[in-house]
Order: C-alpha cells, then structure tokens, then sequence
C-alpha cells in the first residue's frame, strides 16, 4: 500500500544525500613508450580497421537465424607492449555526451589481463557499432594533433606532444576478440566436452535481455535464475565451448567468461571482489554521533577492526566479564553486531545510495575463548548483571541489551535465575546473587528499566516436518523472561542455489514460514506463562534433499554480515541470534527517532507494529477458538515488524502512544485505589464514513513487573509477577458509566480469580481471557466502523501480584508505568485517519476514575 510508506505519523523530514557514481580507477600511467609515433599510429589504425571489417566478415558467416542476435557492437582486443608501459586502461570506458537523452556507452571495457612473462597486458573493449568512427578517431587525433604544450621528453616532436599519446603509444597490437579473450579465470578454459559456464554479461549496453534468445536458438541449458552486481548480471550455460565461440559476434553483452563458482551473493564472490564492495560500502557510511543510542551486544565479543564497525564502535565501550580483552574469541559477536548496525549487508553492497546511520554499538564479551575457565549456565544470571553494569558505568547514554545466548532450562517456560534476573534487570531492579536465590536490593527503579532482547534459542536438529520440530522444541532460558521482547525467526529466502552441486535439493521453509532453525513455546509446562515469541525476524533457511540431508547455512539462504577473517571480512548469518539482532537494530532505530520513548514503549512498538506474513495470518484466522489461536501465537508470536511500521504512521494507519504512571493500590490490604480511563480521539467522522467496512483496531499494553523466582507454584503470595495490569474496551452499546461497572466488576474477579473477564465484544483475536499473559498484552479487534465510532474509551486497570499478597509495606502505594499504544488501520484509500485524530489530540486527556 503506496500510502503507507507517506510516513507521516512523524513530523520529521529525512535527509536527502546526492548520489555520486564512483568513478573506475585505472592502473595509472607510469611510463609511454618511445615510438615514432607516425609510423607507430598507422599501424594501430590500420589493425583496428582490419579488426572491424574481420569482425564484419564473421557476423556474416556466423549461422545465426534470430535478427534480435545481430550485433550493436564489437570487441577488440589492446595489446601491449610489456609489463613496464601498461595501457591507459581508463580511457577505454566512455558514455555519449547527450544532454536531454540517457547517455549511451560508445566504448566499454570489458576486462583486463595482467601482463604475465609469457602474455602481454590485454584489454578487452567493447565498441558500439554505431561510434566506430568516434574510436578511429583517437588514432587519428594521434597522427595528425599535437597538444598545444611542448615537452621535453625523447618522444615529443618539437611542435609538442601528440594527441592520445598515452594511451596509443603503448599499444602494441589492435586485433579482433575471439572467446578466449573473454575468459577471465586462471588457467585456460576446458575447450573438449560439456561443460558447466559462468558468463558477465554487461547490463549498461542495449539489449542485455537477448541471452535468453541465443540459448533458446542454440538449445543450451541454463540456471533459471542469475544475480546482479552492480553493472553486471552473471548467468549460467551449460554448452561446449565451441557452441559459444561467436557471443563475441552477437547482440549478446558478453564482458566476462569464467570457469563457474555459482555466485549466489556478495560473499561467492572472490575475496579480492568481495573487498572491493566493502570498501565501496565504507566509504558511503556516515556513523551517528557518539552520544546516539546503541545496541549493547552479550556475546562472543567484537573485532573493532572491521571496517564497517570501526568507526561505530569506540574501544571505550568493548567490555568484557572474562578475562582481559573484549576481543571476538568465536566470530558470533562479530557477525551479530553487523546485522545489528545494518541489518542484511546484501542489498546495501550492491547499492550505490549513502548510509546513515542513527546508533552505534557497545559489546560485553560473556563467553569464554579456549583455555578459559567455561561458564557455568547457573551463573548466567549473575554474568548477565555485571555485563550490563559494565556500558551503563562507562557512559550515559539509551541503549538496548541484546543477548543472544541461550541454553536449555530443565523445566521448559519457567523461571530460572538467569530470566528472573533479566526480568528483574528490565525493570530497574538491583540484584545479587546470595547462593542459589537472587536478592532484590532496591524497588523497581522505572528510570534505570532497560530494554533487553533475548533470542529464542535453536532447534538441536532438522527434520522434513520442521514445523513440528519447531513446536516441540521449546524456546530456551532465558527466553522466557516476562519483561524481554524475545525474537524468533522466520524466513523470506527460499531461492535454490544455482550450483549444480544442489540440483535436487529444496529449502525447507515456504516465503513467509517459520525458519526451520526457530523453537516457539508452544511446549509451555502451563497457560500461565507469556506468549513467546513476541516478535519474528529474518533467520534464513535450511537446504533439504528430500532424505536426510540438510545444509544449515548456505550462503544463499542466510544473511549478509561482517565476519573476522580480516577488516574487510563478509560472511553468513541467521538462525534467531541473528533475528534478534536485527531487533535490537530496529528497536535502536525507535530510539533514535523518539528519545522520549521508555524501554516498555520501545519493547510494545515493535510487537505492535508487527505483522503476520500471509501464510501465518490465514493459519491464525482459519482458527475459529481462541485458545486455538493462542496456539499458534506461541509459534510466530505477533509477526514481523518493518522499519516502516515501527517509526511511521500514514493516513491508512495511524498509531497513537500514550505513556502514563499511576498508583494502583493503597493500604497495607493492597485495595485497588484507581485504574485509568483513556478518551480516545477517534476519527469519528471517518469512521463513520467507512460505514459498515472493516476497520482494525489493535492494542497494545506493555509495562515491567518485578519478577520473584522461587518455584513455589506461582499463585496468590507465590506469583512471579509483582503486580498486573489489564486493558479493556468499551463497547458500542455501552455507556461510559456502564462500561466503568464492568471494568470494576471484571477487575474484582482477576483479583478473586473467581471468574472470566467479560468483553462487550466478541471481535476480538484472542480475547481477554487469553492475552492477558506476561507483562505485554496485545489484541485486535476487526468490525465496522459504525461499531468503532461508538466505542470512546479504553480502561487500564491493576491486579495484585505478589507485591500484594505478601503484604510488602514498603511496595504500598509506589506508582507503576505503562506504555499504551493503540492504532487504527483502514484498507479505504479515500478515507484519512490520520488527520482527525492529529486535530483532535491536542486537547485529548486521559480521565482518573477514583
């Protein structure tokens, strides 16, 4: 939906940058060669038009029955002398000088071999048919023009120096390309047999769409699909290689001939290319100021020479709770922090456009290199704690945690130490570990709350039915933590390569899937315990071949991130270490765009702005009961968020965030003393005007409880959670009075847990009754407009923890904090939103019911 992307939740204007072509460096010109220069550009004229018309005669004789393969160019080879005069290979590229018109290439170059002791230096240039006279023209320039400065060296004539000397004294031969010309890759070509080709094609010449007519004319085989990088576009034929001996004679633009590596991404390439695009990458990378968010890896550390993160990542905020150097002892930090800067480096290598970047990154190494002592899993909580007091000390600034690690709980979805002490860390709390209990010090703290991301954890194993692999393997410790947004993966990648090697195989996951690398929590012990995943995020996919095979990490199939080989280093990414890094790069992102935001509004926006793929929205919807549905909330949790939908509303779409603090009990009995009642600004005219079409309603309600990890059964004084809060709606039918008696009413039964809360409305996803887990509630509600309209409240209310029923005196009236977010969506295109409610917000205020 175009609309969607107007971005105009936020009255914020984007910076525009000026695209600059980065322009091809040549080998220089160290030194011309002594030649007389009359005799010498005779000669050259004379080979390069003996070149054309034996080019000529052979399009002539090539049997080629397609008029669509006639040629619009030729290829001629520039030889030179020796390796001490290379040619001045950069003034064998040139456009035409149209000035209203796209300009065209008139000359290109192709390739270029070095110069061994066996082989001159060879350029391959491609000439448009068209300005072959304006190529003649630079040997004539030669013979007849000299430059109006004289010189003094050996080769200039009296009068001065001739035109184009540089580049044509150099020149020792001019000849007609032949296929071997075109071939890059050492060693020479396998000429008898049928062999397997990778072919550059040239996509700034015309017609770069006719191979598939030369393969079709001639019956090759091909890989049906190819890849760009930048100017070229690199196909696969499977041929002998007389079948293509005249592509040089062809429409078909020919650059490159090499022997196959199936590149199917930037990391197939050779490291040499690979470089070239990093560094091209670096020098478009604008870093955010010093003082900007940043997400704060626990992991295997960072290697801070990396191009890409160097300038990203101050050495003052590389950390380490083992031993003494926060340097990378396994490479996942690394390759993590990447994903947490950019996100997938794919398409930004192959783009052209700068990079601004709006966080930085922090790192606190939490894993051992070899010959240091291991961590026990019992001590996570407590290296957790310190690893995230050691950025906090070092400098002020908002940041979000991002932990990958995870192992495997003895009592899947239960609290253990190392979630009660994330939770516990979330809300502000400060702990320390007495034995094997955690010690509270301090009431929540809401301005120390933090936002942390927590990875799910992976499957142990792959199996044809992955989904059911998925669901039975539960999500892992500490992915359970209450007040974590915790991520899993899903997967968009579902290519097969392109490398024979693989013919047969197939990705395990449809578009749209669960990454067969993700566990959910679906195996929960009990009911009672969040909804895990909250979110998804790209984690690739699994190569199977239908049997017992499976490649878990093809390049293909995988993301693109910094890796430790060097300081230009690509490698692959996924499974859901990567998935939560790139949240932890998107919730940075909310940060930075709304500094005002708490850590509990940040964790809501990225659920809220989640959005189930279409695969998963028709399996949610196609069940018709609730629980059913929560089933499979515990799969895919809420979807996936987009940058879009996280920091941008529009006027199909509009979110409203609300931020509030109130004290929900009083007295030594705890007695509820207020809950909140939010006016909410409808649109009301346009919701009316969307008649009896659906609009979306969702609802979002995210705050911190203070965790208690005893495993004491988790009821009434045992409960985990410190307190709880609720939201509700008001129903069409209902008046504002009435709708207060209910909420009054239904809050008196969550404290009694004597019976069901009771929804004026039954269109709601889930229902009451089963979103109310965890500390992050969310809903949608789908009905008319009409409905809507006439729905002008929503109530936030508190249910006792085990604040109140252990009867903490100093817990008695300390104010708790929320973040609401609500947000209305409308498939109407003639219908606006957002206007209205932006009207009528500034004067909207929140109602205290006493």
């Amino acid at each position: 939906m175009v609309d969607e992307l107007r971005h105009l939740d936020h009255l914020y204007i984007v910076e525009r940058a000026a695209n600059e072509e980065f322009s091809r460096g040549g080998q220089g010109n160290a030194k011309v060669r002594l030649v007389e220069h009359r005799a010498h550009g005779l000669l050259m004229r004379g080979q390069l038009q003996k070149a054309f018309s034996d080019i000529d005669q052979e399009r002539r004789e090539v049997s080629v029955s397609e008029a669509e393969l006639q040629a619009l160019g030729t290829v001629v080879v520039l030889e030179g002398a020796d390796a001490t005069y290379p040619l001045k290979v950069e003034s064998l590229d040139r456009l035409s000088a149209h000035r209203t018109t796209p300009k065209r290439p008139m000359w290109l170059l192709l390739s270029v071999h070095a110069a061994t002791e066996d082989e001159p230096e060879r350029a391959t240039v491609w000439v448009a048919d068209t300005y072959r006279t304006k190529f003649l023209q630079l040997f004539e320039d030669y013979l007849t023009k000299l430059s109006t400065r004289a010189a003094e060296e050996k080769w200039s004539t009296p009068q001065g120096n001739p035109a184009n000397q540089a580049l044509i004294a150099n020149i020792a031969r001019i000849r007609q390309a032949v296929l071997r010309d075109l071939w890059t890759s050492d060693g020479e070509p396998p000429t008898n047999g049928v062999h397997w080709w990778e072919l550059w094609l040239d996509i700034t010449q015309p017609n770069h769409e006719v191979f598939d007519a030369f393969v079709s004319a001639h019956h090759l085989r091909t890989v049906q699909r190819s890849v760009t990088l930048r100017d070229r576009v690199v196909v696969w034929v499977e041929a002998t290689w007389d079948q293509l001996q005249i592509l040089p004679f062809t429409r078909v633009p020919i650059a490159e001939v090499r022997r196959p590596e199936f590149i199917d991404s930037v990391e197939d390439l050779p490291a040499h290319e690979q470089d070239e695009y990093v560094r091209d990458l670096v020098d478009r990378v604008v870093a955010a100021k010093d003082d900007a968010p940043a997400v704060t890896h626990l992991d295997t550390g960072v290697f801070q020479g990396h191009l890409l993160l160097r300038d990203s990542l101050d050495p003052r905020d590389v950390h380490t709770v083992i031993g003494a150097s926060g340097a990378d002892v396994a490479g996942h930090g690394t390759t993590m922090a990447g994903l947490a800067l950019y996100g997938n480096l794919d398409h930004l290598l192959v783009s052209q456009d700068p990079v601004r970047l709006e966080h930085r990154l922090e790192s606190v190494r939490m894993k051992p290199a070899r010959g240091e002592p291991l961590i026990d899993p019992l001590d996570f909580g407590t290296a957790t704690a310190d690893a995230i007091a050691l950025p906090e000390i070092t400098v002020e600034r908002q940041r979000v945690f991002c932990l990958p690690l995870s192992t495997t709980p003895d009592r899947p979805g239960e609290p253990t130490l190392w979630s009660a002490t994330v939770d516990a860390l979330a809300a502000g709390t400060d702990i320390v570990r007495d034995g094997q209990d955690l010690r509270l010090l301090s009431a929540p703290d809401p301005a120390a709350a933090r936002l942390i991301v927590v990875a799910s954890g992976n499957v142990g194993s792959y199996q044809l039915d992955h989904r059911s692999e998925s669901d039975t393997s539960a999500i892992e410790d500490p992915g359970q933590a209450w007040n974590a947004l915790t991520v899993s993966a899903h997967t968009d990648l579902s290519d097969a390569p392109s490398d024979p090697a693989y013919r047969g195989w197939s990705p395990m996951a449809e578009p749209g899937e669960l990454s067969p690398h993700s566990r959910t929590s679906v195996m929960f012990s009990t009911r009672r315990w969040p909804i895990k995943p909250d979110i998804c995020m790209e984690g690739g996919n699994v190569l199977t071949d239908g049997s017992d095979g499976f490649e878990d990490k093809h390049p293909l199939l995988s993301l693109r991130s910094t890796g430790t080989a060097n300081d230009r280093a690509l490698t692959s990414a996924n499974a859901t270490s990567a998935a939560a890094a790139q949240a932890a790069r998107l919730a940075a992102r909310a940060m930075a765009r709304y500094p005002e935001y708490w850590p509990e509004t940040v964790r809501g926006l990225l659920t809220h702005s989640a959005e189930w793929s279409n695969s998963m929205r028709n399996e949610i919807e196609a069940e018709g009961g609730k629980t059913a549905r929560l089933s499979l909330l515990r799969r895919y949790g809420w979807g996936v968020p987009s940058d879009d939908t996280v920091l941008y509303s529009s006027s199909q779409a509009v979110t409203l965030v609300s931020q509030d603090e109130f004290v929900p009990f009083d007295g030594s009995d705890y007695r509820m003393r207020n809950f909140r009642l939010h006016s909410l600004p409808w649109p009301r005219e346009a919701l009316e005007a969307i008649g009896d079409d659906d609009v979306r309603l969702r609802v979002t309600l995210s705050y911190f409880v203070e965790p208690s990890a005893s495993r004491r059964g988790w009821r009434r004084r045992y409960s985990y959670a410190s307190h709880a809060l609720r939201f509700d709606l008001q129903g069409p039918l209902e008046t504002q009075r009435e709708f207060v008696r209910r909420v009054n009413r239904d809050a008196q039964h969550d404290e009694e847990d004597t019976g069901s809360s009771q929804s004026a409305s039954d269109r709601w996803l889930i229902g009451p009754n089963q979103r109310h887990l965890g500390s992050l509630h969310q809903d949608e509600w789908t009905g008319s407009g009409h409905e809507l309209a006439a729905s002008g409240a929503l109530a936030v209310y508190p249910v006792g923890g085990w604040w109140k029923h252990n009867g903490r005196a100093d817990r008695t009236s300390l104010p708790v904090r929320y973040a609401l977010l609500v947000s209305l969506r409308t498939r109407r295109t003639d219908i606006d939103l957002y206007t209205p409610v932006a009207n009528e917000i500034r004067v909207a205020t929140p109602i205290l019911i006493g």
